[in-house]
């Protein structure tokens, strides 16, 4: 008995029980039982897996695909605030009522165990138990099981042996650095199987599934939160926040884990035993999709600043007039006081975040808030033989030139300093009030 969720318009009241009724008559039909003239989705549910045990002598096997895609397509509507102000919200009314008759559907399986040999369901996103399976209490959780850390990806192993006759003309490496790292605490990174697929129809290294899946409430949601982007280099979790998900509350680190934008990179246990989990983007696409997003945002004007080889190109050939413009015409793109009505503005979280987005979202070998044995560097980024870093200030906050005294002072470049490689010093000062570079000073180190 196979349900799925992958169709539908679920924003729309009623579309739930409608999907659900419909694929119960269906199912009903290739059974060739009489349509149940009961008339809610969760008893005509239990009738009929009742009936398939009668008639086939076998318990059944049910199968629920997008268990929670009901729930995510409302949660992400938006309605307009209750006063009137401020930005909107997300939808939560029809999310709530696709959650709670979701609920009801679920917990028949509990109720009708004795014709269910065997329940499985997959998704994008785990609700807690007690916002959804609070009747159907016996489930185990799959998510984080070494075990089963590769049954909802491609491995190495699949592309060179299932997809060989697909990579001839694509660089492998490249193919890795794309679109691998999914893990799950195994063994094992996975391949995402969207965009992995859609490159070898297109045969283009391109943002595949990004373009199609990233949630405005995502992004929403980090900035509402004061969760600036330079967060998403050292995110932490245990087992308990990474299933907290729920349509009322949502950890922001079980939101960027169960959309896909983060995956484990590591784990520790604590003093007490408990796992802890270190998160961080899986590959490219996902790291230069989120920020170019979180760029649209903070900064919607960005993309005037040049395309996305401008930075390499110009740091490449050293071209520092040409560095500041681009700098300066990022700067230039935002808004007229957009900066001190986002909640990132306090301090320089609003300027690092700019920052930080734009350079991830152009440019691999990126480091932000690089540990040094004197401090910590804003942004350290590695183009072949060079080494680039940044410090930024804000100019009403620091004496003039204070950034690239500080590089200098607390010897950042020691730790980078290799043999054939340069390193340069890179200070930005910016004025808050008047949104423009007051001092841009290179120097070699």
């Amino acid at each position: 008995m196979r349900l799925s969720f992958a169709g539908g318009n679920f924003k729309r009241r009623g579309e739930l029980r409608a999907s659900v009724m419909r694929q119960l008559a269906a199912a009903e039909r290739r059974a060739g039982l009489p349509a149940s003239g009961v008339p809610s989705p969760a008893g005509r549910f239990a009738d009929l897996l009742e009936a398939l045990h009668e008639r086939t002598g076998a318990r059944a096997v049910v199968l629920v695909d997008e268990y929670d895609k009901p729930i995510l397509d409302a949660r992400d509507e938006s309605e307009p605030p209750a006063d009137g102000r401020g930005a909107p919200r997300a939808g939560n009314a029809q999310a709530k009522a696709n959650r709670d008759d979701l609920r009801g559907l679920y917990g028949t399986v509990k109720d009708c165990d004795a014709h269910v040999e065997l329940t499985f369901l997959t998704g994008v996103s785990k609700f807690s138990k007690v916002s959804l399976f609070s009747d159907l209490n016996f489930l185990t959780d799959l998510t984080l099981n070494p075990r089963c850390a590769a049954i909802c990806g491609y491995t190495d192993a699949d592309l060179d042996t299932v997809f060989a006759p697909e990579l001839p003309g694509l660089d492998r490496d490249r193919i890795r650095a794309w679109y691998d790292g999914y893990n799950w605490r195994g063994s094992r990174n996975v391949y995402n199987p969207y965009a992995i697929l859609h490159l070898f129809a297109s045969r283009e290294f391109k943002a595949h599934w990004f373009e199609t899946a990233t949630p405005r409430f995502l992004v929403d949601t980090l900035l509402q939160r004061g969760f600036s982007a330079p967060d998403l280099e050292n995110v932490h979790a245990d087992d308990d926040l990474l299933s907290a998900f729920d349509v009322d509350a949502v950890a922001t680190e079980a939101l960027l884990f169960q959309t896909g934008y983060l995956t484990v990179t590591g784990e520790e246990k604590d003093p007490d035993g408990f796992l802890q989990y270190r998160l961080g983007y899986p590959n490219r696409e996902v790291r230069r999709g989120l920020n170019r997003r979180l760029l649209d945002t903070l900064a919607p004007n960005w993309r005037s600043a040049g395309d996305a080889g401008a930075l390499r190109r110009l740091l490449a050939a050293q071209d520092w007039s040409g560095v500041e413009r681009l700098v300066r015409r990022l700067l230039a793109g935002i808004p007229h006081d957009w900066c001190r009505r986002n909640d990132l503005a306090r301090y320089e979280g609003y300027w690092s975040s700019v920052f930080y987005a734009w350079f991830q979202a152009s440019l691999d070998g990126v480091t932000v808030e690089d540990a040094t044995s004197r401090g910590r560097v804003d942004v350290a980024l590695r183009l072949e033989d060079n080494v680039y870093l940044f410090e930024f200030k804000v100019a009403e906050r620091a004496a003039s030139g204070a950034a690239l005294a500080q590089l200098r002072t607390r010897g950042y470049a020691d730790k980078y300093r290799a043999p054939g490689r340069a390193v340069h010093l890179i200070g930005v000062e910016i004025s808050a009030g008047r949104r423009e570079v007051t001092a841009f000073d290179v120097a070699p180190a």
